[in-house]
């Protein structure tokens, strides 16, 4: 599926397109690794008023999942449990963890995905939502979600099953037009060979998030002394992979260490204010004259011995003409920290979820 970018709608989402219903019809869709719920905005009764709303009753194989289903009861997240009949519709609240939500019906139906050589293939009985009303900036530019979450009915698991035991995909440049493109591919992945592949092992237990052990971070060289607990699943920390999300979160007392040594190696560079940064800097001014330094090296070490080692550009940001911003940003401890997607730009990320293992790799994600 083509991959693109929302940085020319203004958002920090990635976007693919989607086919959905009989005949199929095309819907742009949040990539979003953090979720299991793959929906589309939708009108129910009534004709059509807006381009890229999905009607039901235009599509030949839509069914609503009654509320009195054991799927609907058991199975569905944030299914609600009010059924004023057995045939009622199973209805959502679909909660994510930046407060936006989504609100509507399940139904199973049909997507077309494209196959090697331009064939095209039907996935049938698709778990999907209906949205009616929904809530969060990041929804505004795009036609729904595409949730790729770990749990048996997201899209990734039923295409996964149909296509081999994982997927992939490559983030260009989180600024970048919107004709550059890369893939979400699933089925055998397709790293690039010139690039050095680090695996990790990835935790499955926090569904429907991806999580990865972290063993530390370091900034030009040096570990930081982050407790470990701070990486600890068990202990109430511990960090996921998530393509929905922008910007790193990092759980105190991670955050200020990391932004810590980061901004004291960026001493030299003037500082601005511009919200919701901590640290941002006037980069035109800090490159005109003669005291411009070097930018600071993050490095990411994960279990196994994986490194993710990001261009500086991932994690000091453009924000602004002529201001750059560490996009970092703190996250409540207890709690998860977050790979965002900024992070993972210019890599190839591969999910192989059947043998539970992460792997990733330098690319300049040209589409191929």
């Amino acid at each position: 599926m083509p991959m693109t970018s929302g940085a020319y709608a203004g958002t920090g989402q990635y976007f693919v397109r989607f086919l959905l219903g009989t005949p199929a019809r095309p819907f742009l869709l949040v990539v979003d690794t953090g979720s299991d719920l793959t929906w589309v905005k939708c009108r129910l009764r009534g004709r059509r008023r807006r381009h890229r709303v999905f009607h039901p009753a235009s599509s030949k194989t839509f069914r609503t999942i009654p509320c009195a289903a054991e799927m609907c009861k058991n199975d569905l997240p944030f299914s609600l449990s009010a059924c004023p009949t057995p045939a009622s519709p199973c209805r959502y609240d679909y909660k994510y963890s930046d407060e936006s939500s989504a609100q509507g019906v399940y139904a199973n139906e049909s997507a077309t995905v494209i196959l090697a050589g331009r064939r095209r293939a039907k996935l049938r009985g698709l778990v999907v939502g209906c949205t009616a009303t929904f809530s969060g900036a990041s929804f505004w530019a795009a036609d729904g979600v595409l949730g790729l979450g770990n749990s048996g009915s997201s899209f990734a698991a039923r295409a996964a099953a149909r296509f081999g035991g994982g997927f992939s995909y490559c983030l260009v440049d989180h600024l970048s037009l919107r004709n550059a493109s890369s893939f979400l591919r699933f089925g055998p992945a397709m790293p690039p060979a010139a690039a050095p592949v680090h695996e990790t092992p990835l935790v499955l237990d926090l569904q429907p998030f991806y999580g990865v052990g972290i063993m530390g971070v370091s900034v030009d060289g040096k570990l930081l002394a982050i407790p470990a607990i701070v990486w600890d699943f068990a202990s109430g920390g511990g960090t996921i992979v998530d393509s929905g999300t922008s910007l790193t979160l990092l759980a105190e007392p991670a955050y200020g260490l990391v932004v810590g040594a980061l901004s004291r190696r960026l001493a030299w560079a003037p500082r601005v204010s511009m919200d919701p940064f901590e640290f941002c800097y006037n980069w035109t001014a800090a490159t005109a004259g003669e005291k411009a330094g070097p930018v600071p090296a993050m490095v990411v070490h994960l279990a196994g011995g994986a490194r993710l080692n990001p261009p500086a550009k991932s994690y000091l940001i453009d924000v602004a003409d002529g201001v750059k911003c560490l996009g970092i940003q703190s996250s409540p401890w207890p709690g998860v920290s977050t790979l965002g997607n900024i992070l993972q730009q210019e890599h190839m990320w591969e999910f192989d979820v059947a043998n539970q293992r992460l792997r990733f790799s330098r690319s300049t994600c040209h589409a191929k």
